[in-house]
């Protein structure tokens, strides 16, 4: 038990308490006991209506469920499944045509198009990464990944006929997107030419723009017949700082490094020392880029994302000694982190309106949107900040939120930015709120089905309809792959070319390959030619994706219960064992990738839907659980940090990962948090 100092009947964590009074509220001129005391009835004007929402999704998947079991073996009749829906509430009536009416917001989000990174918040390395990832080298990009054919000639040192790929393609590039370049640099016209400075040239397509870098006696430079350097891609538009799916925290202590970290980065002075090939290195945030009178920004612009509202945190304690909910918590301490760069305390300023940008995930449906907007009210209220200055981005990835999409835009019209699709959690959804239904199809097969059809399709029509263009993102999900850039770049031009003006990248050397796809496809025209085109209905939204009649054989159930069982315990005991929430993680075929709570919902909901319909035996997932654990001790290997799984059967990692397939079907819309927190609680030592 942490110490603990009473605030207006909050019992809050000593440490963060000093931080909160000392570094966040103090610096904004605020009275420390008006703060406490509208913090503490903030929170009892709202908990009791969380409360309220997470008990009315519980009893809508009761009544799911019921319905399902009573037409157990039958096929489900579209209309009659509709109208059962819509009898309960969960569908609601689409609201009449209207716009939404966001203001004061930053160009990179509004009127500019390319990639987004999300990055864990705890990790300040990483962090420091992201946001200076606005502008990025395409010749290191080409150079160190697959995304270029050619392969390196030798190990080690500089490979001059890879280098000479490289300068080959992004001449390509530059010719392509910015028709004219070379005249530029020998003083010619060129439509797209900004600004020039000694060593350096200015170009603008799409919105976007491209340094080329001249420096005849740089390395490469004295062997460029122009004298090139680099070129450097504007990238990342922004990044989301996370505090959710890709992070562990479960308790004061780690609460505590979040939204140190957060500051720091929004202060401006965060710094992270580490060894890099033998030496001490200082990583600190980039400052911005000045071009004669034009000043370009350095950094991403930043985004937040506070939790859900599923789950509590010790950090604070209510009045009757439960716990705070999370979402709550968030909402307020990391508005008031943001209200410091409003203020003009920062070092550099996240942005140029005086917006604070918070992503909310995991919400159900246009009540639970509603409530996001009356707390960030009430959020405003505390900090004495203007109505609609706290900005938030809805996360379109459960259920119920994409079949009420419209309306969840509507209940927070005034300060959307943001939506996005998500395939993981947006299966692992998909997958529980109709567990009852039957055995689903295979999970490979799942970005195959109509549902994801329908629901990436209505995403972006949907958000045109009510006005997003030009005021908000529309953004498509992950690629998590990060060391197959030569695939991102054949499938990830999908996203512009649907009309999505950002997508997430897994690296900053990802999101500089990404942003050639914005210079490739003009993602604003892409919107105007979608706009007004019919939205796919309801119908293949709500097919629900089952394999009936489908007999699998012994092998191919086995090797679906592998793929599910490793990546679950290569995920779940590096979030066990080492608090890391997002990781490259080694797949079956080892191949690593990104993964974070998502992938390990959709993997532990498929196997407790599949030992439920008894497509599988329980002795068969733990003979797969079991083997998988002797894989990923083998892929871990080489990490001194690593606690093997194989003989370590009764220590919480392994025991989560059970926990997470047997336990599954009663979990709460089969999120893992309520498991992952008690069993790294129980690692932590309570």
């Amino acid at each position: 038990m942490s110490d603990r100092v009473e605030k207006s009947g909050l019992q809050v964590d000593a440490a963060l308490a000093a931080f909160i009074e000392n570094e966040v509220v103090a610096p904004l001129g605020q009275d420390l006991g008006q703060f406490w005391a509208g913090f503490a009835a903030l929170v009892e004007r709202f908990v009791p209506v969380n409360r309220a929402l997470l008990a009315k999704r519980d009893d809508l998947q009761a009544q799911i469920d019921a319905w399902h079991l009573a037409r157990a073996g039958q096929p489900i009749d579209g209309a009659e499944y509709q109208a059962f829906l819509r009898e309960i509430g969960y569908l609601v009536p689409e609201p009449a045509s209207f716009a939404v009416g966001t203001q004061n917001v930053d160009p990179e989000i509004a009127t500019m198009a390319g990639p987004q990174l999300v990055v864990p918040v705890l990790n300040a390395r990483f962090l420091l990464n992201a946001a200076n990832a606005r502008w990025g080298s395409l010749y290191d990009a080409y150079y160190g990944t697959d995304a270029l054919d050619a392969a390196p000639a030798r190990p080690g040192g500089y490979d001059e006929v890879r280098g000479a790929a490289v300068i080959a393609a992004v001449r390509k590039f530059l010719g392509s997107a910015i028709p004219g370049w070379e005249a530029a640099l020998s003083g010619g016209s060129c439509e797209h030419l900004v600004a020039t400075k000694p060593g350096g040239y200015l170009f603008r397509h799409n919105g976007l723009h491209v340094e080329v870098v001249v420096d005849p006696a740089h390395p490469v430079g004295k062997t460029d017949p122009l004298g090139i350097a680099d070129v450097m891609l504007e990238s990342a538009l922004t990044t989301i700082c996370d505090l959710e799916d890709s992070i562990a925290a479960v308790d004061a202590e780690d609460k505590l490094n979040a939204y140190r970290n957060w500051l720091g980065v929004i202060r401006g002075d965060l710094a992270e020392t580490f060894e890099k090939g033998g030496r001490q290195m200082t990583r600190t945030l980039n400052g911005d880029r000045v071009w004669g009178d034009l000043t370009l920004p350095g950094r991403s612009l930043l985004f937040v994302r506070n939790v859900g509202h599923l789950m509590t945190n010790p950090a604070i304690l209510l009045g009757d000694s439960s716990e705070i909910p999370e979402g709550i918590m968030d909402a307020v301490v990391t508005s008031a982190i943001g209200a410091n760069d409003r203020a003009g305390l920062c070092k550099y300023g996240n942005g140029r309106h005086g917006s604070i940008y918070i992503v909310k995930p995991k919400q159900h449906g246009p009540e639970e949107c509603g409530f996001t907007n009356d707390l960030f009210d009430a959020v405003e209220d505390l900090l004495g900040l203007p109505r609609h200055t706290v900005k938030v981005g809805v996360m379109d990835e459960e259920r119920r939120t994409s079949a009420n999409l419209a309306a969840c835009i509507h209940a927070v019209k005034d300060r959307i930015v943001f939506i996005n699709t998500g395939f993981l959690d947006r299966t692992g959804d998909e997958i529980h709120t109709s567990m009852k239904a039957g055995a689903m199809i295979r999970k490979a097969d799942m970005k195959a089905s109509s549902w994801i059809a329908a629901y990436e399709a209505r995403n972006v029509q949907i958000g045109l309809a009510c006005g997003l263009s030009g005021k908000a993102q529309i953004g498509k999900g992950m690629w998590a792959a990060p060391d197959l850039m030569g695939e991102m770049m054949v499938q990830k031009i999908g996203h512009p070319k649907s009309g999505a003006n950002t997508a997430w990248v897994p690296s900053p050397t990802a999101a500089t390959l990404h942003a050639m796809h914005y210079h490739a496809v003009d993602v604003f025209g892409v919107q105007q030619e979608l706009a007004g085109k019919a939205t796919p209905g309801l119908d293949p939204l709500l097919t629900v994706p089952l394999a009936q009649g489908t007999n699998w054989s012994e092998e191919e159930v086995r090797a679906e219960l592998d793929n599910n069982a490793q990546g679950l315990l290569g995920y779940v005991v590096r979030w066990i064992d080492q608090g890391v929430g997002c990781s490259k993680v080694p797949d079956i075929n080892d191949i690593g990738l990104m993964e974070d709570r998502a992938t390990l919902r959709i993997s532990s909901q498929h196997m407790a839907n599949w030992l439920l319909h008894g497509v599988c035996t329980k002795e068969q997932v733990m003979d797969s659980l079991r083997r998988m654990a002797a894989k990923v001790d083998a892929q871990n290997a080489g990490d001194p940090l690593y606690e093997p799984l194989t003989g370590n059967e009764t220590a919480p990692a392994f025991r989560a990962a059970l926990d997470l397939v047997f336990k599954g079907v009663e979990q709460p819309s089969g999120y893992t948090e309520p498991l992952l927190h008690q069993w790294r609680r129980e690692k932590k030592g309570g």
